[in-house]
């Protein structure tokens, strides 16, 4: 009976510690390290010095589960698994006033989340652009989650960072993040993913401490877009000339085309038209649709197809009055006379008789 009525004192004597310890004593008692980062099931090592001008040795002494050793003023403490999630080793000693001066040794017990993952809030299959979604990093059993920060990440680009805005206790919790984001055509078959990282102090890991979760991989659905810009006014093509109208798109899904034409002839299902020798029959107005399961879009051309008379008719020509002018223009030799060819000839005979004869008579 004796023996159990003095372990009954011995608590009553705890219980008293505790709740009577001063923290803001002149010289109080220091560890090394004065603060701890260990993880879930390590162990854990730190050594106390109560006071440092001289007290009492027998009056000081170490609050902890563990393993305590005492070697001359210094008190050392270990655990060779460290499990408990509260568990802040308490050095004090008793001064000769019986005031009973502490330090708490800060051990922060940390744990990895056992699992990260991210999706989409509400909503599975392809998005679609401009429209709005959330993001939502799921993190389970981390510690402490006080110290935990959650990052949002498009491919190795950062979008946004988030944490527990209530309040945490040391042991191991789970956690919901979001981030919102509206999407884009660039999004399609980018890859989302998070991050949860414990961010501890100078004692902790060198390395961070950081679990990414698996990437998602994003389909947005989006136009169609038109690749090349349309020229409202008329195309004019010559005959026998190339006509070519370029109303191609791109989007998610793939678009198709649908050509309206004026007249009668082979289907057109590409964003460009060819023909190849124009015509008249060619003229008029052609009428792409373009669609996908997110719209439709349609443009209007108008042809003119110039004839090649026309063409030829245009085209500058020499002055027809000048042309017939230079070709009826003569040069004359002499005084214009009305003797014709065959009385010129006669009188021609006649003076080569009459000298003939006057040359007889000599």
């Amino acid at each position: 009976m004796p023996f159990r009525f003095s372990l009954f004192v011995v608590s009553l004597q705890c219980i008293c510690f505790v709740s009577s310890c001063v923290y803001t004593c002149p010289d109080k008692p220091v560890f090394t390290p004065s603060s701890l980062e260990v993880k879930y099931g390590d162990p854990a090592f730190a050594t106390c010095v109560p006071c440092q001008s001289g007290c009492d040795e027998s009056r000081a002494n170490l609050e902890a589960s563990g393993y305590k050793e005492k070697n001359g003023s210094t008190i050392k403490w270990k655990v060779s698994s460290l499990t408990e999630w509260k568990s802040d080793p308490i050095c004090y000693y008793t001064d000769h006033n019986g005031t009973q001066c502490c330090s708490t040794l800060k051990v922060t017990l940390y744990q990895m989340p056992t699992n990260v993952s991210i999706s989409v809030l509400n909503h599975s299959g392809p998005m679609l652009e401009k429209s709005r979604y959330n993001l939502v990093c799921e993190v389970r059993d981390v510690a402490p989650a006080e110290n935990l920060v959650v990052t949002f990440y498009r491919g190795h680009t950062e979008l946004g960072q988030e944490q527990f805005s209530r309040p945490t206790s040391r042991k191991p919790e789970t956690g919901s993040f979001s981030l919102s984001f509206n999407a884009t055509k660039e999004d399609d078959g980018a890859q989302f993913s998070c991050g949860a990282k414990l961010e501890l102090g100078p004692e902790g890991p060198q390395r961070p401490l950081v679990v990414r979760s698996q990437s998602l991989t994003a389909t947005v659905h989006y136009g169609p877009d038109l690749q090349a810009t349309v020229n409202p006014d008329q195309i004019t093509v010559k005959e026998k000339g190339t006509l070519r109208l370029n109303c191609s798109a791109v989007g998610n899904p793939n678009p198709s085309y649908i050509w309206t034409l004026p007249f009668r002839g082979p289907h057109f299902n590409d964003g460009v038209l060819t023909i190849e020798t124009a015509s008249s029959q060619h003229e008029g107005q052609y009428n792409c649709t373009v669609s996908n399961s997110v719209k439709t879009v349609s443009v209007l051309f108008n042809v003119k197809v110039q004839s090649l008379e026309a063409t030829s008719s245009a085209a500058p020509q020499a002055d027809s009055s000048f042309t017939t002018a230079r070709s009826t223009v003569t040069t004359p030799s002499g005084p214009k006379s009305d003797v014709t060819p065959q009385f010129s000839l006669k009188v021609h005979q006649i003076i080569l008789c009459s000298v003939i004869f006057v040359s007889l008579q000599a």
